[in-house]
């Protein structure tokens, strides 16, 4: 009953085959009429019930039923990849009932608002899931964000820190220098900011875990005397800062509170002041859309959470800040390999995970949300930019 209207739809790839797996036969769908050879992506179908699953939820179901081990994929990105260049199919793939889910699914992240309350509830149901559980994937520096890959041959330890060293050029750090970091991570940034720069560190975060975690960390590195990290809101921050840094946080803010984010953040630099944001982004055209749907990344991952686009932010920094735009470069493609590293550490800690507590299918859900991710970045649907944005006074 379900395989039929799902296979019917997914019979018109354009740009890629779809070679399925199923019950011991093969089905090649899409692709039909083209001359030359077109990609051909794999799903192995390990439980039929996969079908339900995508005919009633569309995209965000076959998600699921991945998660829930109803199917896989031998290049789980290739295929992903494969389904952006084909929204129209994409988009085709889930019925009526698809479209009842997505109207539950939008009211539920409506009760997500990043209120304070709210964030901390939204950053504690990604972040404070268990240190343990992201040391399996991340390199040591415990960086969560794109790193910058100066060479091929480049470790993810060496780019996670080569991305620090772009971030801390752009501002001119120099010793003395007040800087306010907004979202800590794990301290990484504000320990390198003072170790390598001789900055005087203020560091804020909402998740408990990482408040606890970068506060050893600043203490196993001596340097308590020069990073404080915060346990506190943005909108709760007073003081004046010579330097800003926040390093993909914004897509946590929330979409009705891009204006509010950018007035505070000018409001705590001094008038010769510079702000540096790394951010991932949708395209300007896609913004609205992608602010009212909810995709398996708002679902799973981050809820609450937004992508913003370079003219949202633009927007928000003419209406309420005196910043200038003074550099911003598109770091997309080095997420790719990133990425590609996060989910190759997570496979070899596959075992170890299960060991400390972790589902299948959470597993699951975090190898579909790297490869999802990836797709993303390498097809250019999403990019990561890095921002530096000056005061009046500044030079």
């Amino acid at each position: 009953m379900w395989r039929r209207p799902v296979q019917k739809r997914l019979a018109g790839l354009e740009n890629g085959r779809l070679e399925v797996l199923e019950a011991g036969q093969r089905v090649v769908l899409g692709g039909q009429g083209s001359s030359g050879d077109l990609p051909l992506a794999t799903m192995e179908v390990l439980d039929s019930g996969c079908w339900r699953a995508i005919a009633t939820g569309g995209a965000l179901g076959a998600a699921e039923s991945f998660m829930d081990g109803q199917w896989r994929s031998r290049d789980l990105a290739g295929l992903l990849r494969m389904m952006l260049r084909e929204q129209d199919v994409l988009e085709g793939l889930g019925g009526p009932l698809s479209a009842l889910g997505g109207v539950s699914h939008r009211i539920g992240h409506a009760l997500r608002r990043n209120t304070r309350s709210g964030s901390r509830r939204n950053i504690s149901a990604h972040y404070d899931v268990g240190n343990d559980f992201f040391q399996l994937f991340l390199d040591p520096t415990m960086l969560y964000s794109c790193a910058y890959f100066r060479s091929e041959d480049a470790s993810l330890e060496e780019a996670s820190i080569a991305k620090l060293d772009r971030l801390c050029e752009m501002l001119q750090l120099k010793p003395g220098l007040r800087v306010l970091e907004i979202g800590s991570g794990w301290g990484a940034c504000a320990i390198h900011m003072a170790r390598k720069y001789g900055c005087r560190v203020v560091s804020i975060t909402i998740s408990e875990r990482q408040h606890a975690e970068a506060s050893e960390r600043v203490k196993a590195a001596g340097l308590e005397d020069l990073v404080e990290i915060r346990m506190q809101d943005y909108r709760d921050t007073g003081g004046q800062f010579d330097r800003l840094i926040s390093i993909e946080m914004i897509e946590a803010v929330g979409a009705q509170y891009l204006d509010l984010f950018f007035n505070r953040c000018s409001e705590l630099l001094k008038p010769d002041g510079l702000m540096a944001l790394q951010a991932i982004t949708i395209a300007d055209q896609a913004y609205r859309e992608a602010v009212r749907r909810v995709d398996f990344i708002k679902r799973y991952i981050f809820p609450g959470g937004f992508l913003p686009s370079v003219e949202a932010i633009m927007g928000a920094v003419r209406r309420r800040t005196d910043f200038r735009l003074v550099r911003m470069e598109d770091i997309g493609s080095h997420y790719v390999r990133t990425l590609q590293l996060w989910a190759e550490a997570l496979r070899r800690n596959w075992d170890a995970a299960k060991e400390l507590g972790y589902s299948g299918e959470f597993l699951r859900m975090y190898d579909f949300y790297f490869r999802y991710c990836e797709a993303g970045f390498a097809e250019r649907t999403i990019g990561d930019a890095q921002m530096l944005f000056a005061k009046p006074q500044a030079r």
